[in-house]
């Protein structure tokens, strides 16, 4: 008898907390709480991530735009508006960033070749070498100026899935103040 009693006991019991729904909502929150820290620190790298390309494409442009409002450029205008990178990056490192700065210069012939070339963490192109332009940009008897620049994205928590995100632009702009831009000191 006794353990018919106990028996029964149970099954109220047992249909009791059946019914019982104030745990649901924190059994639930359990289960997607690993979703949810995931979609956050996902939406956070993709933030990250963009906004750094964005830098890398606004610091492309500037660099170009820089060097295309002089006639010549010397050593220390080169060290200074290579420097200016990290104002355009703020508030990002620059450690992982490469910048080169080149001159093309476009013969009678359509050939273009680098007349100059320095850079920021990088490596520079060699003087007299040939380069393949588009071919709307390929002017015969012109100069351009062509900025080059890559980052190395390295996510903090998506770092197990991508790795490292290499991001890069490159820009040609034509000088402005005179036919072409003199690297003088170099």
């Amino acid at each position: 008898m006794r353990s018919a009693a106990l028996l029964v006991v149970l099954v109220q019991r047992i249909a009791s907390f059946a019914r019982d729904r104030r745990g649901i909502s924190a059994v639930e929150f359990a289960m997607l709480l690993p979703l949810m820290v995931t979609l956050y620190l996902g939406v956070v790298e993709v933030s990250q991530g963009v906004a750094i390309d964005r830098k890398v494409t606004l610091t492309t442009r500037t660099m170009a735009d820089l060097a295309s409002r002089v006639s010549s450029i010397n050593n220390s205008d080169m060290t200074a508006l290579l420097s200016a990178s990290a104002a355009v990056m703020a508030p990002y490192q620059t450690s992982p960033l490469k910048i080169v700065l080149s001159a093309v210069t476009i013969d009678a012939n359509g050939v273009a070749k680098i007349a100059w070339s320095d850079t920021l963490g990088g490596t520079k192109h060699t003087v007299g070498s040939t380069v393949t332009l588009p071919t709307v940009l390929n002017v015969p008897n012109t100069t351009l100026i062509w900025s080059e620049v890559g980052y190395t994205y390295n996510p903090t928590f998506g770092y197990v899935l991508t790795g490292n995100l290499n991001l890069s632009d490159q820009i040609y702009m034509r000088p402005r103040l005179s036919d072409t831009v003199t690297r003088v000191n170099s």
